[in-house]
This record gives structure tokens, C-alpha cells and sequence, in this order.
């Protein structure tokens, strides 16, 4: 997506260990007309595999997921980090790696609300190793769901995680796909 990749060439900085740091317009202040062009972009990439909801992990995944979830008509349903007692007690879990915490989490979804007949979108601002991705493609799997795609805003390309993914045989569709040159900067793949 052509607007995406220039605001991250733009405004987009690096740590050191591959940190991607796009706070100020994706995953802490948001830029609600890209986020809105961006839920379009992924409803043009997969309107064909009809999906029933749309999956994501709380919490910077979420913005982004509604937004998609309303070109679809769909409900959006996320992961949580933590049990609370607003959520059952009867959920599907994985446990997901942080990239940028470096801590192992369960993420977890009410059995009530994903089941069998589900044909699901998985969305998320980051891919990195692919543990948050594979984390709700396990939830899915344990629920009877169908996983019809993972769209992905930003691809550390540099990263194992878009890989696996589609050596798994994922539909899986990065809006941007960073490259780290020789120097250690981002480069945005055409």
C-alpha cells in the first residue's frame, strides 16, 4: 500500500534489535483516515474468502481490526492478554512470544464467541517472528475455525515470521515489508 509505505519511510524509526517504532500514526496515536484506507486495503485484498469475523490480539491490533471489520460487516473479536472477570472461564489459549517485550503470554478468547462455523480474518498491525499470528491460528484451530487469511499492516521482513507463515500455507498479505540495509536503516520492499 503505497500511502503506508511513505509514512513509514517518513516518520518510521528503528532500535537496535529491530524494533519498528510507527507510534505516532499506527499503534499508539492513529491515524484514523490511514487506519480507515488501510481496512479498506485488506477488504479489497480478501473479499473473496468471505471471512465471519475478524480475529486480533488487544491491543494495538484493534483500531486496525475494526476498521477492516466494517468494509466486511463482521464483528471483530480479540485475544486477551489477561483473565479478568469480564471473560469466561471456558476460553481457547496459546501462548504468544512479545517481539518487543521479550515475555510469553496466554492470549485467550471466550469459547462462546469463535466456533466451528467461523470463517476467520486474522489482522495486526506487526509481524515479526509470527508468534501472535500463529498464537490466534491455534486458537482457531482448537475452536473448529477456519483461518481464510492474515492480513498484516507491517512485515519485518527481516524477521522469521512472514516465512513460516506462508511455508504453512497462510494467506497471508503484508501491506509493507521492511528490510533492514547494511547500515541497519529501513528499507521499504517495492
Amino acid at each position: 500500500m503505497k500511502e503506508l509505505k511513505e509514512k513509514i519511510e517518513k516518520n518510521a524509526t528503528i532500535l537496535p534489535g529491530g524494533v519498528v517504532i510507527v507510534s505516532g500514526f499506527l499503534n499508539h496515536r492513529m491515524d484514523i483516515p490511514l487506519i480507515d484506507r488501510i481496512g479498506k486495503e485488506f477488504y479489497d485484498i480478501f473479499k473473496d474468502v468471505d471471512p465471519t469475523l475478524i480475529l486480533t490480539v488487544e491491543a494495538s491490533g484493534i483500531g486496525i481490526a475494526c476498521l477492516t471489520a466494517r468494509y466486511f460487516g463482521v464483528d471483530v473479536l480479540f485475544a486477551k492478554k489477561t483473565q479478568s472477570s469480564n471473560i469466561s472461564r471456558t476460553t481457547y489459549s496459546a501462548p504468544v512470544r512479545s517481539f518487543t517485550k521479550g515475555t510469553v503470554t496466554d492470549v485467550r478468547v471466550d469459547k462462546r464467541y469463535l466456533g466451528k462455523n467461523d470463517r476467520v480474518l486474522i489482522i495486526d498491525d506487526f509481524l515479526a517472528d509470527g508468534e501472535a499470528s500463529a498464537g490466534l491460528i491455534d486458537i482457531c484451530r482448537q475452536a473448529g475455525a477456519e483461518v481464510v487469511g492474515v492480513g498484516i499492516c507491517i512485515e519485518k521482513g527481516f524477521q522469521p515470521g512472514g516465512k513460516k507463515l506462508r511455508e504453512a500455507g497462510i494467506n497471508l498479505h503484508s501491506l509493507a515489508i521492511l528490510d533492514l540495509d547494511g547500515d541497519g536503516n529501513i528499507t521499504v520492499r517495492d
